[in-house]
């Protein structure tokens, strides 16, 4: 298929709205930072601000595909840009995770805690979710719908891992870059001996599955919305 059929039917004034709407809710995220921040005086939950940040990129360079489409035509541009998408796409999901913390951090009142990580974990999803169905749409167009839905279960499941890897090895995107012989041995050794790190394939395929099963849920619920 022709990349010139990419993005024809789009609804701008819709997709302009919902631009709107996720930078309204990221504002109101932020907004809640800020009051705890204020009544604290504490910074404890900057990480938040900051993964919201780094789950914006894959959005980001996501909405750049459409706009330099004659750059996606090349195929070694596309699957460098492809794995820089791949690489910080599970910072859209890792917010989830720092549900973790709210037992951390004692100087605000809990209930206000639960709402904010809440609220920013929601804004990475969301993000995640419309940066994984334009990217859909794209490997539809250039190789067929057929395999752009098989390319979902497998970018699941290696968000799935990138969570696991940010969360308990604590190692970040920045890192195939600043640290990438620490971070091959860390994943090597967990392949190797994939029996003595059953925890990791059972949170992995866990949460591979959530994710999958979330994303073509609210797909789905959107379709006749449309």
């Amino acid at each position: 298929m022709n990349l010139m059929n990419y993005g024809k039917g789009v609804n701008f004034r819709k997709t302009t709205e919902l631009k709107h709407w996720l930078l309204l809710s990221a504002s109101f995220s932020c907004l809640l930072f800020l009051i705890r921040v204020i009544a604290t005086g504490s910074l404890s939950y900057l990480f938040l601000p900051w993964n919201l940040f780094l789950a914006f990129i894959p959005y980001a360079i996501v909405h750049w595909f459409k706009s330099n489409i004659a750059i996606v035509e090349n195929k070694i541009s596309l699957v460098g840009l492809l794995a820089v998408w791949m690489l910080f796409f599970p910072n859209s999901f890792y917010i989830i995770t720092d549900l973790f913390h709210l037992s951390s951090f004692h100087t605000a009142p809990k209930w206000f805690d639960l709402l904010m990580i809440y609220s920013f974990a929601w804004n990475g999803v969301v993000l995640g979710i419309v940066s994984l169905s334009k990217m859909e749409k794209l490997l539809g167009v250039l190789w067929g719908k057929k395999f752009s839905v098989l390319i979902v279960f497998i970018v699941m499941l290696l968000a799935a891992f990138g969570v696991y890897i940010g969360r308990y090895l604590r190692f970040n995107s920045w890192d195939v870059i600043t640290d990438p012989f620490s971070l091959l041995i860390s994943i090597t050794e967990l392949f190797f001996n994939p029996f003595d790190n059953g925890y990791v394939w059972a949170m992995t395929t866990g949460y591979a599955t959530f994710l999958t099963l979330l994303y073509f849920t609210i797909r789905k619920l959107s379709e006749p919305l449309q």
